[in-house]
């Protein structure tokens, strides 16, 4: 009985031993071996933040390009530069800019026009300058070959009757297509009569069929 109770008393106090030795291993924190074996799982942007981080730059960029192209038009414009002593100081808002790239645009067609309609009337002018080349190179090699019709002068009279004829032609269509009732008509209708009936093409068959009348009325 003896050594009964003293094994029971041993066993008793392993076991009571073994009870401490595990509460205290739980609560003694983790070793190096443990701590190897933990690591931080690395933060993962979501599909929503990349969509709202890819719209942020593409509206940033649209942003910067809208306002490098009203840069780019307040230094072509020259009327943006140009501005009044009022708002010197000021910055031009998007709006004036617009408004004064308009008006430039606007400008620029109606000088554009202008230029098309003065080159127009050059190349007539041109036209006619050609035409009266030709009249005089055909009038001077007459002469050459004729040089004995120049003797025969023409009196004051004949003169005076081949300049009537070709007045008096003139005077039928400009009184016939020009409207003297105010002076902006008369204006207006005189250059287009300069342009329809003053041709030299047509000054030249006026100028020929008065000459052929009064050869007419001499022989």
């Amino acid at each position: 009985p003896a050594l009964f109770m003293e094994n029971a008393r041993k066993s008793s106090i392993v076991s009571r031993a073994n009870s401490i030795g595990s509460t205290s291993a739980s609560s003694v924190p983790n070793t190096d071996d443990e701590d190897s074996d933990y690591h931080q799982e690395p933060y993962k942007e979501s599909y929503k933040d990349q969509r709202r981080r890819a719209h942020t730059q593409a509206e940033q960029k649209r942003r910067d390009a809208i306002k490098k192209g009203y840069n780019d038009l307040q230094a072509i414009v020259p009327t943006c530069e140009q501005q009044d002593f009022s708002i010197s100081s000021q910055k031009l808002s998007k709006a004036i800019v617009l408004q004064k790239t308009i008006d430039y645009i606007q400008f620029l067609h109606k000088e554009k026009k202008k230029q098309e309609e003065e080159v127009s009337t050059l190349r007539k002018d041109v036209l006619a300058l050609k035409i009266m080349k030709v009249n005089y190179e055909q009038i001077v090699k007459a002469h050459q070959d004729n040089p004995n019709e120049g003797k025969n002068q023409v009196s004051d009279e004949v003169k005076f009757s081949v300049f009537q004829g070709i007045m008096d032609s003139l005077f039928q269509s400009f009184n016939a297509s020009v409207s003297v009732t105010s002076f902006q008509e008369l204006s207006a209708c005189v250059f287009s009569w300069i342009e329809e009936h003053c041709k030299p093409q047509t000054l030249r068959d006026v100028v020929i069929g008065v000459l052929h009348k009064v050869k007419s009325q001499l022989y």
